[in-house]
């Protein structure tokens, strides 16, 4: 079948965590084709090579979001009718940010602005224009000072009502995408749409819906709506402008959510903030990321030697290495001999590096055997491929347990590897932790010293429940979070929704109107649910993993 992915930002120019999966399921599909749609945040993206794609990816298409909106000034043709049209859509949809979020009906008011701004913007491409021209701020600035606005929103100044309209005609410039046309060779070809991250691409998605009746699956393996908010705080925008984009955002989510087939977030933080957003609990599926790379094994204990603990990942103020460099120090009152490896792992925050290596220097100071022996620090700063630790698995099998020791975290891709390691963990219960842990290892609050030392302490005195542990979460890894389980899920997710819900059943047609034969996938007309799990799958399977949780619990 034809899939549609669309993103905003990242694949395919970008291979950091959030493309990479995208590239890993593209590549997992060979059986599909793929068409990639990708809004372009910065002109980096539209700059930087593309990166050599699988034969299963038949075209990308961008959008960019820089630089000044396309098309005339004004609409052409009937200019002035159109001009009204398309500015009252403005009117009515600036009013609804500008507004109180919690008024009965605000919800139904957006969609139909934002329709309706899609539909003009069909017809006629300068509609991006005209949202950037002196017309549209002044619609905005009688919005913002008209009764019933908010009163945050009432205090934006000229210059925030030039920077939040520039902002919104950025983020409503895919209206205007050329991909809308019911005869060309873009989305109205698509089978389905699938959404890989939120933002702005959810605006295509949600017009492949509403032009051609395409089923749209909406996937986020982080929280699109939180990151945006932080990043509009980040770069000290003004508070009126904050508040006007983030209800554009929030009610742009919240329509998505609503309209998607099926939702299916990352983990259970994800899956609350798309609840709380207006997604309905019947149609979001949890579909854990795949682990990235070659599943290793489980690594050889070392013989002898002291005690140790290890923590593995990027430096940086949320990983909280200052409060575990505390714990530590908590820890060697228990066990005088114990060490503690620091493995840097991608790119972090080198001041914080640096402070952290200051601190461990004045925490414990170099030991030393006599006067002549040279002394040694009981805290290591490694980086991930030294002799150290050439690789993930010797890094983990550096110590006796793994440490995580966040105070922010989304899914916890580290933890994931300890486990898949068969290495037993103490984790802080930030993000997805719990979730990804299960019963298999300990888990602390954030920002206590003491839990977290006692936890690693009450391991480090018992090497059988570490094994126990160990053994348990590497079972539980390999049940949840392999590429294969979550391959396995696309595909069953593709083929349910394409059978389910198909876009339309009229035969699609080339430019001068002719039909395609076999246009559309025969699954689209197969009737019942023939993608149901038989009997014998629904039987009631107790993982590998679960008596080693059982018993922990007991």
């Amino acid at each position: 079948m034809r899939i549609a992915l669309l993103a905003e930002g990242g694949y395919p120019y970008a291979r950091g965590e959030g493309g990479a999966w995208v590239d890993r399921l593209v590549r997992g599909l060979p059986g599909h084709e793929f068409a990639v749609y990708a809004i372009g945040r910065s002109e980096r993206a539209g700059t930087a090579g593309m990166p050599a794609l699988p034969p299963q990816v038949r075209d990308v298409r961008v959008l960019p979001l820089w630089g000044p909106a396309p098309g005339p000034g004004g609409v052409p043709g009937k200019a002035r009718r159109r001009r009204a049209q398309a500015l009252e859509q403005y009117r009515d949809l600036v009013g609804v940010l500008a507004g109180d979020a919690g008024a009965n009906g605000v919800a139904d008011r957006f969609a139909s602005a934002l329709y309706g701004l899609a539909e003009l913007a069909r017809e006629d491409g300068g509609v991006p224009a005209l949202l950037r021209s002196e017309h549209a701020v002044r619609v905005l600035e009688e919005v913002c000072r008209a009764p019933g606005a908010r009163p945050l929103v009432g205090e934006a100044g000229v210059g925030d009502l030039l920077l939040a309209a520039d902002q919104l005609e950025r983020a409503l410039r895919p209206l205007a995408a050329p991909w809308y046309d019911e005869f060309g060779d873009a989305l109205a070809t698509a089978d389905l749409c699938h959404a890989v991250t939120g933002g702005t691409a959810l605006l295509p998605a949600l017009l492949a819906k509403r032009f051609f009746g395409t089923p749209l699956l909406v996937t986020e393996y982080g929280v699109r709506l939180r990151e945006t908010l932080l990043l509009h705080r980040a770069a000290g925008l003004s508070a009126p402008v904050r508040a006007l984009l983030a209800a554009f955002h929030r009610h742009l989510a919240g329509e998505a959510y609503r309209r998607a087939a099926l939702v299916t977030p990352g983990n259970a933080h994800a899956r609350r903030w798309q609840e709380h957003c207006g997604a309905e609990r019947d149609r979001v599926r949890t579909v854990y990321p795949g682990y990235q790379g070659p599943v290793p094994e489980p690594p050889a204990d070392a013989e002898g030697g002291d005690p140790a603990l290890v923590w593995v990942g990027r430096v940086d103020p949320g990983k909280d290495l200052v409060g575990l460099l505390h714990a530590f120090g908590e820890v060697r009152k228990e066990e005088p001999g114990a060490r503690l490896r620091v493995v840097r792992a991608g790119e972090g925050d080198p001041a914080y590096l640096e402070q952290c290596r200051s601190l461990a220097a004045q925490l414990f100071p170099d030991e030393a055997a006599d006067a002549v022996t040279a002394g040694e620090n009981p805290v290591t700063f490694e980086e991930l491929g030294s002799p150290g630790a050439p690789a993930l698995p010797d890094a983990y099998a550096a110590g006796d347990v793994v440490v995580l020791s966040s105070v922010v975290e989304g899914f916890p891709v580290t933890l994931v590897e300890a486990m898949f390691c068969g290495r037993a963990t103490v984790s802080t219960d930030v993000g997805a932790v719990r979730e990804v842990i299960g019963g298999t290892g300990l888990v602390v609050p954030p920002r206590n010293p003491k839990a977290l030392a006692e936890a690693c302490v009450a391991l480090l005195h018992d090497p059988e429940r570490r094994q126990r542990l160990g053994a348990a979460a590497r079972e539980r890894a390999l049940e949840l979070f392999t590429v294969e389980r979550n391959l396995a899920a696309f595909r069953e997710i593709y083929l349910d929704l394409v059978a389910h819900a198909p876009g339309r059943h009229a035969p699609l047609r080339d430019p001068d109107g002719t039909p395609v034969p076999f246009g559309r996938p025969a699954e689209s007309r197969v009737p019942g649910h023939w993608t149901a799990a038989p009997a014998w799958a629904l039987a009631a399977r107790e993982p590998a993993y679960a008596g080693a949780e059982r018993r922990e619990r007991a």
